[in-house]
Order: C-alpha cells, then structure tokens, then sequence
C-alpha cells in the first residue's frame, strides 16, 4: 500500500473534461477523491450511452492497463473534481501481480454462481478484478433486511447466518453459509430490497460485487442469463422460488 500511494500523483479536472476515451490507448488508472464522473460508450452512430457514474469515490481505468486493450469507454466529469493517478508501468509491476493472484481464488467462487455460468471466459476474469475483499467480526450486520441491494457476496472464509423477519416482527433464523457459498445475487437482477439479515458468525472474510461495477464491465445480468434461452425460465423458478414470485426484473 504504501508502494501505491508514493506512485500516485494527484490530476485536478474541470468540469465537462474528458479523462478517458473510447479507442484510447490506456496510459493511467485512476482513484477518485472528488467530483463526479460519468462512463459512457459512443455508437457508430454517434450516439452516447451512459453506463453509469461515480461520486466522490471509486476508481476507473484498470482493464485497458490489465489486458493491453483500448479503452472500452469513455469518462467524463460532470463536476470539478480531484483524481489520483499511476501510470501504466507501475499499475503492472505493483498491483497487477497481486491482482493475478486474487484472480484464481475468485474465479473458482464466480463459477458455482448458476445465473452467471453463461459467462466467456474473459467476462469471468474481469469480474474477478472487480471484485472488492471486505471483513466483518463476530455478530457484524453485513446486509439489512430492507435495504437498498448495492451487490452480492461471496464466502471465501467463516461462517454467516441469514434471517428473516415474521409476521411478529421477530428475526428468526432461516439458514447458515458457509466457505464458497453466496448470498445477496438478487442485488444483480432485481431492485427490490434485501429480503433477508445477514450476520457474521465469528470472523467473516467476503468477496463483494457491487451492482454497479457489474453493469459497467458486462451490462445487465438479465440479458447475460438469457444467452442459454432454454435454462433461463428454471434458472428464474430457482432464484425466485416460483413463476409468481418472478417480477420487477431488470
């Protein structure tokens, strides 16, 4: 960590400049300090579409560094804002071996995922280096029943306990996860609140997918299930429980 923060520089940007373009040649990744910026991809016929932003917090730039690729798509900053930089040369000989190694543990959790098994080999990788580690001790509240569902979760070590609340208002535990089990796989194809309370038991490490990074990197999980069109409908009955439950899809 401290190796990448002395390579970081700080770039101060105005407000409609563009940091990134689609086509380019990737030269920085980029953290966010400040500001707000929007991802957008150009058509042949000139026409932008907007993928997604960030405020305040995040970070682009990291594929075309990676894979030695053109940028996908475009930055632009709706605000004046602060970014901290690295060039291309460090991202490679100081993140990009690590970012290998997290690769082969979390791509063998990405593959027990079922509505993701349509997935190439390549889309599975850049999930992988978008996935965020995060840690919780003993009785932490991971996600809220109710809550907005920002992504889902995946066990790389411990043990969490789900529950949910009846029709007295009390919490009743429903089931236990444990190592290479997931939870919270609604958040990527539906924006209903979480359904259910997830606590730590003990120490909890978790690989997290945030909803939003998923949409910039492969677009809407929906459209990725049907590409098997004739599982799609029993993959559907398999997460929501039912054809009646199935509703308020992305």
């Amino acid at each position: 960590m401290s190796e990448v923060l002395d390579a970081m520089f700080e770039r101060k940007v105005e407000e409609g400049e563009l940091v990134i373009r689609q086509g380019d040649d990737g030269d920085y990744f980029y953290v966010i300090e400040k500001g707000t910026f929007q991802f957008f991809i150009t058509g042949e016929d000139g026409e932008e579409k907007i993928l997604g932003e960030y405020t305040d917090s995040g970070s682009f730039g990291e594929l075309a560094l990676m894979y030695n690729m053109p940028r996908s798509a475009s930055v632009r900053a709706r605000s004046k804002g602060s970014l901290w930089a690295m060039s291309r040369q460090t991202f490679r000989k100081i993140v990009l071996k690590r970012a290998f190694l997290k690769r082969k543990v979390y791509e063998e959790l990405l593959e027990k995922v079922e509505m993701l098994k349509s997935l190439e080999s390549y889309e599975r990788m850049n999930l992988c280096d978008a996935l965020t580690p995060k840690k919780y001790s003993d009785g932490d509240l991971i996600i809220k029943e109710g809550d907005e569902a920002d992504g889902m979760y995946f066990i790389e070590q411990g043990t969490v306990r789900v529950t949910k609340t009846n029709e007295n208002g009390e919490q009743r535990e429903i089931s236990r996860l444990t190592n290479g089990a997931y939870f919270g796989e609604l958040a990527l194809i539906t924006h209903k609140p979480r359904a259910a309370s997830v606590y730590a038991e003990g120490e909890v490490k978790v690989a997290f997918l945030d909803v939003a990074a998923f949409e910039r990197l492969l677009g809407p999980c929906m459209d990725i299930m049907k590409r098997n069109f004739n599982d799609y409908e029993e993959q559907l009955v398999k997460i929501f429980g039912s054809k009646a439950n199935i509703s308020d899809l992305r």
